[in-house]
């Protein structure tokens, strides 16, 4: 399977609480930096379901584009399709975690590491994967060219389309993954009820929409049924990443052909147990 999107590194910090303006606020030390983004992520995740995975991609050829390459060889995800940009700085996500375990993050993109529609068709002449997993929020030709893959089984969709592309491109899509906030923000609504939200989303065009609400689990809604997928309790630690690796899990459960409800639970379980550990990404799961 292939995963289409960004790759960063993560300067994560533990904070009491937030800073007010003209204060400092001092957070656990040292900070924790690491590779990140959500394309790396997920892709990370699904290697450690023992998925076969690339990750297209770039990042700056730099001591940080470095360590994200040295992350995705280490977690034996497939490189071929990912590059480092030379005379580019990688991007970076500063992530502040409270002490509810919930996190903020603010991303500084590197234009110069932002996917073109050339580098994905490019990349892409070559493959064949079953699977492929495209962030929607990257430029919209270089999202419609990731969706034209040829001999591709599943087209799985994540996050807010780009405004230059609208919610039109979801009606090429097997399924749409996001989280309850990002579903409001694309229905222009926020549902008390994730079942509605994913329902309506189907109504946009895509064959079967999943809406994960953190602790609650998740919700989803095509072909192949509408339910609930609850979560268990679970002690949280650090949010960030736990969306990737449901996605990831997921991902890579349908690959393999399992059935829709029991991949998300699956998915829901990996995202349980992500949060229960500092950082982007949770233990390897089978």
């Amino acid at each position: 399977m292939l995963f289409i999107g960004r790759a960063n590194v993560d300067i994560t910090v533990r904070v009491a609480g937030r800073a007010t303006p003209g204060r400092t606020m001092f957070a656990s030390s040292p900070a924790m930096i690491s590779a990140g983004g959500k394309s790396l992520n997920q892709a990370i995740a699904a290697a450690g379901a023992n998925a076969r995975v690339g990750l297209l991609g770039n990042a700056g050829e730099d001591q940080w584009g470095n360590l994200v390459v040295q992350a995705l060889q280490a977690a034996q995800v497939d490189t071929s399709c990912f590059s480092l940009v030379p005379s580019a700085s990688t991007s970076a996500a500063i992530i502040e975690i409270g002490a509810d375990g919930e996190n903020r993050i603010i991303l500084a993109l590197s234009p110069e590491t932002e996917l073109t529609p050339e580098q994905v068709r490019t990349r892409l002449d070559c493959l064949s994967p079953p699977v492929v997993v495209t962030q929607l929020d990257l430029q919209p030709e270089s999202v419609e060219a990731g969706l034209r893959c040829q001999h591709t089984d599943i087209r799985i969709g994540n996050l807010v389309p780009d405004p230059g592309i609208g919610t039109g491109v979801l009606a090429g899509l097997d399924l749409y993954v996001v989280n309850d906030v990002e579903a409001a923000a694309v229905l222009g609504y926020c549902a008390d009820d994730p079942m509605d939200a994913a329902r309506d989303l189907c109504k946009l065009g895509v064959r079967t929409a999943i809406v994960t609400v953190g602790a609650r689990g998740a919700a989803y809604c095509g072909p192949d049924g509408a339910a609930r997928v609850p979560a268990d309790r679970v002690r949280v630690v650090d949010t960030s990443g736990a969306g990737d690796a449901f996605l990831g899990v997921l991902a890579a459960h349908l690959a393999r052909k399992v059935p829709l409800r029991d991949a998300i639970v699956r998915a829901v379980e990996a995202g349980s147990t992500a949060v229960q550990h500092l950082g982007p990404r949770p233990p390897a799961t089978t």
